[in-house]
């Protein structure tokens, strides 16, 4: 039996059980996909909001706050990049700039560090901000990350110390037996922890009626090419609507720049196709940026957030079950407030449900992610001499060497798809989008996964790039 199960393995239900792997307890992770980090945990803005914005007195603003100042130290530990940025919310016009002002007197009733600078005081360091911004709001406490790195490093170190991780595991059923839960007919648990993001009222229901319901949110992006010189220095917002934070020019870690989101209901909540909402983002982008260089864009996706007609984070164990823990409607600033949310719940709800629980010793500690670009050339030479396959170069446009990819397939919480591999060391990320490198990548986890070339999947089951062999080999 275990003490304690997860459902759902994004970035909050994967920071839960990196808490909990320090902790003497038997804890499982379940998550329907085949890896972690495959909801809206994967597709999002990737940025740490400073605070500034979530409504007063929410559980929102409380988590964004906490969670944005534990992020240095939580990416340090986990050996992940964490750049402060800094952000720009930018106004236009008295309307705009009377909406400035709210978030202003927010940063102080919130001491969250701020300047205000006029547009041109502002375009100075950011020359392609719109002429039309006439004063801007900078926030130097925002910062950047990689969600799933993030994410993929806290379930490794997790299995590391002794988390069970099943994937491709739906969960269809759940008993209340006397003193545990019984999850589809096989699982025996004695705590719950439902982290099922855009599924957690369909979760709830297997036990009693739903005390919410939950929805999709769709924003679709534009993704640009490395730029010669760069396009933005920081994150910039357009004063907020009702709809949320707008949309955002915001750099990415590894040097891209994302345009978007929109913000729309989905009834679907698995669509995370694009289409109308890229032109939304087209139009209400230029409200706060210029010389927008779209010959560089490269790729476009979608992502769904759970949103829940509470209108606030629902975190608390169930008031009619008792060991049954939700952590659900985690839409923005999820990310941002992941941290803070999983130290809460594991120290708040979880640790005194299990106090004579020792801490662990001989904690294990994760080796980061092999990256050929952060070592000198006497040391790539060294690792070359030990494996030859770090010189042998796979993707040409983040230059990814075969030896990383291996290494990242071979990890506790190792890539399986091809997707997989791409979240871990970037092949396929760049310009040509995979035309060069993604049948490499499929003949590569062929080898170390031990199956045939046609069984590889992009992503998700189903999702097999070749079907059959057109003909013999000569």
């Amino acid at each position: 039996m275990f003490d304690i199960t997860i459902i759902g393995a994004g970035i909050t239900g994967s920071l839960i059980a990196h808490s909990l792997s320090k902790l003497d307890l038997k804890v499982l992770v379940l998550e329907k996909e085949n890896d972690v980090a495959e909801g809206a945990t994967g597709a999002n803005s990737a940025m740490v909001h400073s605070g500034h914005d979530p409504k007063p007195g929410t559980l929102k603003c409380k988590y964004n706050l906490l969670g944005n100042r534990m992020y240095p130290d939580l990416c340090k530990e986990l050996q992940v990049s964490y750049v402060p940025i800094g952000a720009y919310v930018a106004a236009g016009g008295e309307e705009e700039e009377e909406k400035l002002d709210t978030l202003i007197a927010q940063c102080e009733e919130r001491h969250i560090p701020y300047e205000v600078l006029s547009g041109d005081e502002a375009r100075e360091n950011e020359p392609n901000l719109s002429d039309r911004i006439s004063k801007v709001l900078s926030l130097p406490t925002t910062g950047i990350i990689t969600p799933w790195e993030v994410t993929i490093a806290a379930m490794e170190e997790a299995m590391l110390n002794g988390v069970e991780l099943k994937l491709d595991y739906e969960v269809k059923k759940i008993e209340k037996a006397d003193d545990h839960f019984v999850i589809n007919d096989e699982i025996e648990t004695k705590v719950i922890v439902n982290c099922a993001g855009a599924h957690c009222d369909e979760i709830t229901e297997m036990l009693r009626p739903s005390p919410y319901h939950t929805e999709a949110r769709k924003g679709e992006y534009f993704v640009l090419d490395h730029l010669d010189g760069k396009f933005v220095n920081h994150v910039i917002y357009p004063a907020p609507s009702a709809k949320g934070k707008g949309v955002l020019a915001v750099p990415t870690v590894h040097g891209n720049v994302l345009l978007g989101p929109n913000s729309e209901f989905c009834e679907d909540v698995e669509d995370d196709s694009t289409g109308e909402g890229l032109d939304f983002v087209r139009s209400e982008i230029t409200k706060t940026v210029k010389n927008i260089p779209y010959h560089k864009m490269i790729h476009t996706f979608a992502g769904l957030r759970p949103h829940i007609d509470l209108k606030d984070f629902y975190i608390q164990e169930d008031d009619q079950i008792e060991n049954f823990i939700h952590v659900a409607g985690i839409e923005s600033p999820g990310l941002s407030a992941a941290p803070a949310i999983a130290k809460d719940v594991v120290e708040g709800i979880l640790m005194p449900k299990f106090i004579e629980c020792k801490v662990k010793e001989n904690y294990v500690r994760r080796k980061p992610f092999i990256d050929l670009s952060k070592m000198s050339d006497e040391q790539v030479n060294e690792l070359i001499a030990k494996d030859p396959d770090f010189g042998k170069l796979i993707c040409r446009c983040e230059k990814v060497s075969k030896g990383q990819i291996k290494d990242v397939i071979n990890r506790r919480c190792g890539a399986t798809t091809v997707k997989g591999v791409k979240m871990r060391c970037r092949p396929g990320m760049g310009r040509c989008q995979g035309g060069f490198c993604e049948p490499e990548v499929v003949k590569i986890l062929a080898e170390e996964l031990h199956k045939e070339t046609k069984d590889i999947l992009l992503d998700k089951d189903g999702s097999n790039i070749l079907v059959a062999q057109a003909k013999e080999a000569l």
